[in-house]
């Protein structure tokens, strides 16, 4: 596993290297410039980053990181968080918000705790985060409800065409398997496709996919 440090505090890369030392391989850099093409090069599995990283603007520059690399893990470190901030780097895919002057040991256990894949913040923020989980899974069930309703009015031919379609089945499959024409079944289509305000066979498949999954 590969560590960047991003950092032109001597105090902060000393306290990293610290809780590093023997444990992973490392690499540094000291602005924000040459940091997207080391980032872009390296991939680095986790990134130690200083708020105050010059050339650092923020959350702009943050979200550029992670398109430039999305599979690294940022852990984002600064002398102080408002919730707004650490909310809003956690939204945007920052895996971890530290404070500055964390411990070689509590680093350590950062790194073992995002490398697991969890994410490091706050408790200030455990409300908020599981409000977010329950409007999110709101929204999610609104949503499958809202295309269950939108199903139930295809007639059962059209439904089993749909599910066929969701198998990869191609019209002169589908046409085989049920016994009726190409003709009919692009028919069956086009009224399911106006039923369900779609446009494509690709967007049916994927609607039906996820009903399934739901069931």
């Amino acid at each position: 596993m590969l560590i960047l440090l991003a950092s032109n505090n001597k105090h902060m890369l000393l306290r990293w290297e610290q809780g590093l030392f023997g444990l992973f391989p490392t690499a540094m850099v000291h602005s924000f410039q040459p940091l997207t093409e080391r980032l872009g090069k390296l991939r680095p599995d986790i990134l130690l980053l200083d708020y105050a990283l010059p050339g650092l603007k923020n959350q702009q520059s943050i979200s550029e990181l992670i398109n430039v690399a999305i599979e690294t893990k940022i852990v984002i470190f600064s002398s102080g968080f408002s919730d707004d901030i650490e909310w809003r780097l956690l939204k945007i895919g920052v895996k971890g918000c530290c404070l500055s002057d964390l411990n070689a040991a509590q680093i350590k256990r950062v790194i073992d705790v995002i490398s697991q894949g969890e994410l490091w913040f706050r408790r200030s923020l455990t409300n908020r985060i599981l409000s977010e989980l329950v409007k999110v899974t709101f929204e999610k069930n609104r949503i499958e409800q809202a295309v269950r309703d939108l199903l139930e009015n295809l007639t059962r031919r059209e439904y089993e065409i749909a599910m066929l379609v969701s198998r990869g089945d191609s019209n002169k499959k589908i046409a085989q398997q049920l016994a009726i024409t190409e003709r009919t079944v692009k028919a069956h289509l086009t009224e399911i496709f106006r039923k369900l305000h779609i446009s494509d066979r690709i967007k049916l498949a994927l609607i039906m996919k996820d009903i399934v999954k739901s069931s």
